[in-house]
């Protein structure tokens, strides 16, 4: 199975290639530079989700089973903190259809919503509060503000994984199609 991601993002490469091959067993996994279409830092479920798909369909060609755009976003989330949850999105696409899937989220320091809401990137500003570069490509805010007891690549399985369970369960989503 050859499988294009919508991304050079290493974490997000390794993930879609740990969940997949738990699901399929043998899969290539190439990752490919597209645009998601959406602002570098999005905000909202519309917004976030627009940039996964658009980073699924950009990424598919027909040389590929299956196609994945993962996108992190910032929803409101009224009662937290600060206003808003991070959530990553992923999008799966065959050349006809779309599933989606989210993973777990969380919430950032304040500090880190003022400065983007402001106009930064979430990476940036969590770059300067941790002190390591480019964070996001490694283990990740997540791993940090969790003290190591969730990396970014295991909360990314997490939305992979629950854009697969339709495809993992076509007789019962897909009947029509079938």
């Amino acid at each position: 199975m050859l499988v294009a991601v919508g991304s050079e993002n290493p974490v997000k490469i390794k993930a879609t290639e740990s969940v997949l091959e738990k699901i399929y067993g043998n899969v290539e996994v190439v990752g490919l530079d597209v645009d998601s279409e959406v602002p570098d830092q999005p905000f909202g479920i519309h917004e976030t989700i627009k940039g996964a798909i658009n980073r699924a369909k950009n990424a598919y060609s027909y040389e590929f089973d299956l196609s994945v755009g993962i996108e992190s976003g910032l929803m409101e989330t009224p009662g937290s903190i600060t206003g808003y949850i991070d959530l990553q999105w992923c999008a799966i696409y065959d050349g006809e259809k779309i599933t989606l899937g989210v993973s777990a989220g969380f919430e950032y320091p304040p500090e880190v919503v003022e400065e983007v809401l402001k106009g930064k990137e979430v990476g940036d500003v969590m770059d300067k509060v941790t002190g390591v570069d480019n964070l996001g490509q490694k283990k990740g805010a997540v791993s940090f503000l969790s003290k190591g007891l969730l990396d970014r690549a295991e909360n990314t399985e997490q939305c992979v994984l629950t854009a697969m369970i339709p495809r993992m369960n076509e007789e019962v989503y897909f009947k029509e199609l079938l």
